[in-house]
């Protein structure tokens, strides 16, 4: 050996892969709308679908709970839950992400149009909501971001591109802390997003208070 330099490249390669995505159609003879969730790290899409479920008046919507790609076994090995995705390259992944819930609901939606649309985030389900509404296909009526923040690469789309959002909090969150809360809706409100805060008493987490609220939300929609 010469000890020259052994050079490492890195590249990114793009591969087909298969998303699972739970759907309940809605009791209701009215109009079609879809309720679609976006659930937090290390959960799963039964998982989310459950609480879309105990929300009053979800039983009129379409609910669509969309399971992030990456899965992976809980420690104790008992339950497969997911991640949306982690920094390691970053750009791909998210547009990975948009790409796939885009298709998701292509093939919900089965060529429909003008179908109201809420996109509801839990933790890190909320930027995925995010993204999903700014820089995917389908402009949702509106967005519940529940202890999540908006994510960077958001915040550079062009104005007018947002819908309503309802950003939701627990008093006793120690992940999604108030100057959090107080960041996301300044940045949305000094961008023209008309948006709404509700704070409840309880911690990273759903409550009845909560779902009564998101409840409000799709009685507008």
């Amino acid at each position: 050996m010469d000890g020259a330099a052994v050079s490492m490249r890195t590249i990114s390669v793009s591969t087909p892969t298969h998303g699972r995505v739970l759907i309940k159609d809605g009791v209701s003879t009215a109009p079609r709308r879809l309720l679609v969730g976006f659930h937090g790290y290390a959960q799963s899409a039964e998982d989310m679908l459950a609480e879309l479920e105990l929300i009053p008046g979800s039983g009129q919507w379409t609910l669509v709970s969309i399971q992030a790609l990456h899965r992976f076994y809980t420690r104790r090995m008992e339950k497969i839950v997911a991640s949306w995705m982690t920094r390691q390259d970053r750009e791909d992944a998210i547009a990975d992400n948009v790409a796939y819930v885009d298709r998701a609901l292509d093939t919900v939606l089965e060529g429909a149009r003008n179908i109201p649309i809420v996109f509801v985030g839990f933790s890190q389900g909320v930027a995925m909501a995010y993204r999903a509404a700014v820089l995917g296909r389908h402009r949702p009526q509106s967005i519940v971001a529940i202890g999540g923040d908006v994510p960077p690469e958001v915040k550079t789309a062009a104005a007018g591109k947002f819908p309503p959002v309802l950003i939701a909090g627990g008093m006793q969150d120690e992940l999604y802390l108030p100057s959090h809360l107080e960041t996301d809706s300044t940045f949305l409100r000094a961008h023209g997003v008309a948006v709404e805060v509700f704070r409840y008493s309880g911690g990273h987490e759903w409550t009845a208070d909560l779902r009564q609220r998101i409840h409000d939300v799709l009685a507008g929609s």
